[in-house]
């Protein structure tokens, strides 16, 4: 790796709206909201802020098209706003791009702001545009299932293990006042619940969701400036690989590359030896229940095939060894793309200060942050650290 940011950027402001069917808010009110609480948790003015990201993957009306769509609610005028939009990966990697660009010595404060509108728009969910033929059962579910159901066979997981992720995140999502669905359900109700694309019932896939979140960046020598409690960024990966790899022979559904790749390029930034050790709370990219599974696998928590192993004994739980998506994950707050990535960099930042309440990890010191979209044609992995 030719440069590291390791130690450069601190996180000194972090808000976050609570995520949900908003249809009484516009994509304007939404990113208002959390560009203001991430600058009060910052104690600044917009004035203070010299360059922003925005992630947004589906802009709607002109909204979220370009970085001009939080210019006037944030007056935010004379800046660069750039606009970035890679997959579900959206907002962790605007993140990546705003704390590269502090690193570089380029600004000193920085806002970047995920913000997505998806219930109250033409095509609800994620529209998708593609040939006729080719593109006939490639939604979300049925790409993903296909490679858990390859999962299944190779591993002989079963649908009571996926299940698990889904009771558990629910648990943790109904302790979050800010997550979409506040509610516990049981393995019964995962199992019996409306098949949707087998494996996956409606339980296994995350909601469709409106939200917005926000975080202040900053060079870390000036962090003391606004908090005594800075959260500093020690790693980040980014890698990309075909986005149909299901036409690619040499794919066997068992994981993704680009998760893989994008989690050693951050481990080896932060100087992550051994994850499943190192890492304390993890919030990672569970838009399917078994997509959480196999990225315990493709970020180093354990080896291909073991992930079962993980949910089933309970190590991924709140009081487990490697507590992962404390939040309520995807499956809790829904996955407005181009805020979920910021939405989990907040959760992160939240426990690392210590501020998870009742869901607050135990000696949280190292977390990490995952989004993969396509499926796998793009991951993005970010390693956060307290600076004491």
């Amino acid at each position: 790796m030719a440069g590291s940011i390791k130690d450069k950027v601190a996180i000194v402001g972090a808000g976050c709206v609570k995520f949900g069917d908003n249809f009484e808010r516009s994509y304007t009110d939404m990113a208002t909201e959390a560009g203001l609480l991430a600058m009060k948790d910052a104690g600044i003015e917009s004035d203070r802020i010299e360059a922003a990201w925005l992630g947004t993957y589906l802009p709607n009306n002109g909204l979220g098209k370009a970085g001009s769509s939080i210019s006037d609610p944030l007056h935010l005028y004379g800046i660069p706003i750039t606009r970035v939009e890679n997959y579900c990966a959206t907002g962790t990697d605007a993140f990546r791009n705003a704390a590269i660009a502090v690193a570089s010595g380029m600004y000193d404060v920085v806002l970047v702001l995920g913000c997505e509108k998806m219930k109250d728009r033409a095509a609800r969910g994620i529209p998708r545009v593609e040939h006729p033929s080719i593109g006939k059962g490639t939604s979300a579910p049925a790409l993903f299932a296909l490679a858990a159901n390859r999962y299944m066979k190779e591993f002989g997981m079963t649908r009571e293990t996926l299940a698990k992720v889904a009771v558990k995140n629910h648990y943790n999502g109904a302790r979050n006042k800010l997550a979409h669905m506040q509610k516990e359900v049981t393995e019964d109700q995962v199992l019996s619940a409306p098949m949707i694309s087998y494996p996956f019932g409606l339980f296994d896939c995350c909601p469709t969701t409106d939200g917005a979140a926000a975080l202040i960046l900053c060079k870390a020598e000036i962090a003391k400036q606004f908090r005594d409690d800075p959260v500093l960024v020690k790693g980040v990966g980014l890698a990309a690989y075909s986005h149909k790899p299901y036409y690619d022979p040499t794919f066997d559904y068992l994981g993704f590359l680009s998760t893989q790749k994008a989690a050693s390029m951050a481990y080896e930034m932060a100087g992550v030896k051994d994850p499943a050790k190192e890492i304390d709370l993890a919030e990672v990219h569970d838009c399917f229940t078994w997509t959480e599974i196999t990225n315990y696998e493709d970020l180093g928590f354990c080896k291909k095939g073991e992930g079962r192993h993980l949910i089933e004994e309970g190590r991924t739980a709140l009081t487990g060894d490697i507590p992962v998506n404390p939040s309520g994950g995807l499956k809790s707050f829904g996955h407005p793309i181009g805020a979920s990535g910021v939405r989990m960099l907040y959760e992160v930042t939240t426990q690392l200060r210590g501020q998870g309440g009742e869901r607050q990890v135990k000696d949280a010191r190292l977390g990490l942050a995952h989004n993969v979209g396509g499926p796998g044609a793009v991951s993005c992995v970010s390693v956060l650290g307290r600076a004491d």
